[in-house]
């Protein structure tokens, strides 16, 4: 039975599972009906920060056309252009004991693609998630629901691992940008 977090509470993910290394932070969402002719694409991009808050390195920004960091301690599974189907609409595996030690948080981010062109937002997008899943055992260990909280949003910070007195927590977010992807880029000190 996983941990059910509300938005704003934080848990601790390492201390309690000992051994704990290898994850699977999946993340989920259902459009509304929608008649406006485009498709949804929602993208899953993950930014690994230092003390600052910032992305130190261009390569610490996993998305779409750069699925991994350096290290390949997170690795982004794909694209799913359409979120059809049951479950997580697109993941990220992640290894703790690869995470260099300058990243103090990973957070999991959800935009829309072309959202202001095609006349979209978070308001149109229902029964989104974000869960973490222990690799090796198959058990999910924390879920957080994101609600329907949101209206004109074109994206959003679901949640974020940190690093807190030698443990890895999990908070759980769920802050709605205006802007898209390149309001989320600058938010974490990228130039686009």
């Amino acid at each position: 039975m996983p941990i059910v977090l509300a938005k704003g509470q934080k848990v601790d993910l390492t201390k309690g599972n000992a051994g704990l290394d290898k994850i699977l932070v999946g993340l989920g969402w259902d459009t509304n009906k929608y008649d406006g002719g485009a498709y949804f694409d929602l993208d899953v991009s993950v930014f690994m920060t230092g003390a600052s808050g910032k992305v130190e390195r261009e390569t610490n920004f996993i998305f779409y056309n750069n699925p991994k960091d350096d290290t390949g301690s997170v690795v982004y599974s794909g694209d799913n252009r359409t979120g059809a189907g049951e479950g997580d609409d697109e993941s990220v595996n992640i290894q703790l004991g690869r995470v260099p030690a300058d990243v103090q948080k990973i957070s999991f981010t959800v935009t829309i693609h072309e959202a202001a062109a095609r006349g979209q937002n978070f308001g149109q997008v229902s029964n989104a998630y974000i869960r973490i899943v222990n690799e090796d055992s198959g058990e999910e260990l924390i879920r957080y629901d994101l609600g329907e909280d949101y209206s004109i949003e074109t994206a959003v910070i679901a949640g974020e691992l940190y690093r807190h007195g030698g443990e890895w927590k999990f908070a759980a977010i769920g802050s709605g940008f205006g802007g898209g992807l390149e309001a989320l880029c600058r938010n974490f000190g990228l130039d686009v």
